[in-house]
């Protein structure tokens, strides 16, 4: 596979600005992550010590370092605070994918947050990564996360059957996909 550098941004948009993770997120990271209500859907359990969020952060960096992907801290511009976060991961320049995450605290749920936010990053990852091909994927209880991708284009390509472990029970998950010539960029 090639290696090549990947750049980590710092993005901008009407309400929000995706940053790179420093120390000083560890707090308002550790108190999203050890929500079960925010994390009732994924299959990694809620963190019970605030050193995970060191670790994580440290993780995030490494993406950067070894240009696999890049985990970017998401701040509500209106007040400053920690929101949430988005990633590009699985970065693969001789494909030209990668993979779409994110995960934001209940208290921005509903208000176009996380839509806005992966926008910001597919208009980079398209643009500046000149991807062809962004998968994503989401447990198949979690709908507000899989209207988000159709809202941004992706189309679900086909269900993961028992693919995961959530709070100790067995789960599917949808895959979705997004191509280049299927972006829709808010331009």
């Amino acid at each position: 596979m090639t290696r090549m550098s990947l750049p980590t941004p710092t993005l901008h948009t009407a309400r929000l600005r995706l940053r790179p993770f420093h120390d000083g997120d560890a707090d308002a990271l550790f108190a999203l992550h050890s929500s079960a209500y925010v994390l009732r859907y994924w299959d990694a359990p809620p963190w019970t010590e605030r050193a995970r969020a060191q670790r994580f952060i440290a993780a995030c960096r490494r993406m950067t370092d070894e240009s696999t992907g890049v985990r970017l801290a998401v701040d509500r511009v209106s007040d400053g605070a920690f929101i949430g976060w988005c990633s590009l991961s699985r970065w693969n320049p001789d494909y030209r994918s990668a993979a779409l995450g994110y995960c934001f605290d209940d208290s921005a749920w509903g208000q176009g947050y996380a839509t806005e936010t992966a926008r910001a990053v597919l208009e980079w990852a398209f643009d500046t990564l000149n991807l062809n091909r962004v998968q994503a994927e989401t447990d198949t209880r979690n709908v507000a996360s899989a209207r988000v991708l159709e809202k941004l284009g992706f189309v679900r390509e086909g269900t993961l059957r028992e693919d995961c472990v959530v709070n100790g029970e067995v789960s599917d998950s949808w895959v979705f996909g997004l191509i280049r010539r299927e972006w829709r960029p808010s331009r």
